[in-house]
């Protein structure tokens, strides 16, 4: 019997989508090249069926007929992915999160919330506001990404300086693991019962187990937000404010700083030509805030940083999210992407320069540039754009790929870490060695 046929006598044929039914955008995620190829006329395929579970039940049906049949199943959120880590097969089986979407319980005494894992995100954060509180994690992807994706790729916020990754913010997680049993890792606010099963699902995308509900630890709603912002001459004056900052206690809960070519664009009328631009966003307690923004401003003044217009945060808050689709960059020839690494304070600019330098000779390059956007005590984010162009259509994937390499190269040979948060998926896995070793790499294959 069919695969499609043995699925839709476990779970009934509502559940279960074939043949036309399927819907496009059920082929691959948001993964550039996907679309870039959609856009060429070369269209992924569709998978053998999707099915959409309601119910882990429906889940450990789904895992228990694919494994016994020997058919690969993919898992798939919202599709907001950008490492091309969903990609259809025709005889593989799609496993649909997006009908797994309640509210399962909001706990304002304890600050926890549980959802199943196809929840929307921005949705997810309303739901708690109402409440007065917050889960305090806002990708750029907040109102496209599920809350079990923010697991399974390890996701990162916006406002994760001062409020924590999801691995600071995730409670405990549910998950159908591949012989059909539920797992419910984490019960308590911390725990020393053996290594923390939280982390073998954590940025697991999808090849552990299927991430079916998720628990945060919320946080009350600030009473008060606040904005600064400051221009430096070099990046590294802003690279050494923001490490005396953070290692000095003080924990805005946004904190970028742009190169001079980004900086164009995020500063607007204030920009001034040369100069990096740093900005915070500060949350929290009235006096608390108050306190970090007149210490923070001696930190900047001490190295040199002069202060800029609050206004451009507030701009930058208004509009942080809204980006051009890839349909209207490809439509002008455009190849364009994010690359986000990570590194250590005393490797970041050597990392940037050189990045940066590599991307500014690709042949067809219009754009190399870099922001930070994530800070640790021992550390820091950077945030590489390219955009190239080119008339030979034959050239862009090629062009693509060439500019990963360029940045994942600069940062490997230089100390960092090829991936902050957006995960492995297809673009990153052959530079996966870097970080995990060829061990580590043969661990997590077994």
């Amino acid at each position: 019997m069919a695969i499609d046929a043995q699925l839709i006598e476990a779970l009934g044929s509502t559940k279960v989508l074939v043949g036309d039914a399927i819907p496009d955008d059920r082929r691959h995620d948001y993964w550039f090249l996907s679309h870039l190829h959609e856009h060429q006329g070369r269209h992924a395929p569709k998978p053998a069926c999707v099915v959409r579970p309601t119910s882990v039940e429906d889940v450990v049906a789904t895992v228990n007929t694919c494994r016994d049949a020997g058919v690969p199943l993919i898992p798939f959120g919202l599709g907001s992915g950008v490492c091309g880590g969903v990609i259809g097969h025709p005889d593989h089986v799609l496993l649909d999160m997006s009908s797994m979407n309640k509210v399962r319980d909001i706990d304002a005494t304890n600050l926890l919330a549980s959802f199943d894992a196809g929840y929307n995100g921005l949705e997810a954060e309303n739901k708690v506001a109402e409440q007065g509180l917050t889960i305090g994690h806002w990708p750029q992807s907040i109102s496209v990404s599920s809350v079990g994706g923010w697991v399974a790729t390890r996701a990162s916020g916006q406002f994760s300086t001062g409020y924590g990754n999801i691995e600071d913010i995730i409670y405990s997680i549910e998950a159908v693991m591949p012989d059909g049993s539920v797992i419910n890792a984490g019960k308590a606010p911390r725990a020393a019962a053996g290594p923390d099963l939280r982390h073998l699902l954590l940025g697991s995308e999808g090849t552990m187990g299927i991430i079916t509900g998720v628990t945060f630890s919320l946080r009350r709603a600030a009473e008060k937000q606040s904005c600064t912002a400051f221009f430096a001459i070099t990046m590294v004056d802003g690279f050494e404010a923001q490490r005396e900052i953070i290692q000095s206690g003080w924990e805005p809960v946004v904190m970028r700083q742009y190169d001079a070519q980004e900086a164009r664009r995020v500063a607007g009328d204030h920009f001034r030509e040369g100069l990096s631009l740093v900005i915070m966003v500060h949350e929290g307690p009235s006096e608390k805030v108050d306190a970090e923004i007149e210490e923070i401003t001696k930190i900047a003044e001490g190295f040199g940083l002069e202060s800029a217009p609050s206004e451009i945060v507030t701009r930058w808050l208004e509009h942080r999210n809204h980006v051009p689709s890839w349909g209207e960059l490809l439509d002008k020839n455009l190849i364009v992407d994010t690359v986000e690494i990570s590194a250590p304070w005393t490797k970041v600019n050597q990392i940037y320069e050189t990045a940066v330098a590599s991307l500014k000779e690709g042949p067809s390059n219009l754009i190399g540039s870099a922001h930070s956007s994530h800070v640790y005590r021992s550390g820091i984010n950077l945030y590489f754009t390219f955009v190239a162009q080119t008339e030979k259509p034959d050239e862009m994937a090629d062009i693509y790929t060439d500019n990963w390499q360029r940045v994942l190269t600069a940062t490997a040979k230089n100390g960092g870490g090829i991936a902050h948060h957006h995960g492995i998926g297809r673009v990153r896995k052959d530079y996966l060695v870097n970080d995990l070793g060829e061990t580590g790499v043969a661990t997590l294959r077994k």
